[in-house]
């Protein structure tokens, strides 16, 4: 009964389970990677990664959170004095926007992994 207790108490506190999501914010740049910081989602947005293209002139990206009916979408933005086409590409999970690369945080498990690693853990407290 009380690994029953014990393993919800995991799934309460597992972002992922909780609806709660981070995704990863940065500015405008024209770097390949954006180091960027983890923010808190609102209830309606989603992470998004928003690539934008000048002729002439190297990509610009952004990251951080949307609101659903903002995601496909493509806008003019102004970054560094040209006017780039930017889309905005949107993803639903948990710091889904993080990409790949040293720069991009701190490593983030799969719930499911997250719960399998939990229960071997209560198990063997208990044993």
């Amino acid at each position: 009964m009380v690994l029953g207790w014990l393993l919800l108490l995991v799934l309460v506190l597992c972002p992922g389970a909780t609806g709660i999501k981070d995704c990863v914010f940065c500015e405008l740049t024209d770097s390949t990677q954006c180091p960027g910081i983890y923010m808190r989602c609102g209830d309606d947005e989603d992470c998004f990664t928003g690539r934008g293209i000048a002729q002439g002139v190297g990509p610009i990206i952004n990251k951080g959170c949307v609101h659903s009916t903002s995601c496909g979408r493509e806008e003019p933005v102004s970054y560094m004095g040209l006017t780039y086409s930017l889309t905005t590409t949107c993803c639903a999970g948990h710091l889904c926007n993080r990409g790949t690369g040293p720069a991009t945080g701190a490593l983030s498990l799969p719930l499911g992994l997250q719960l399998l690693l939990g229960l071997l853990l209560l198990l063997r407290y208990w044993l």
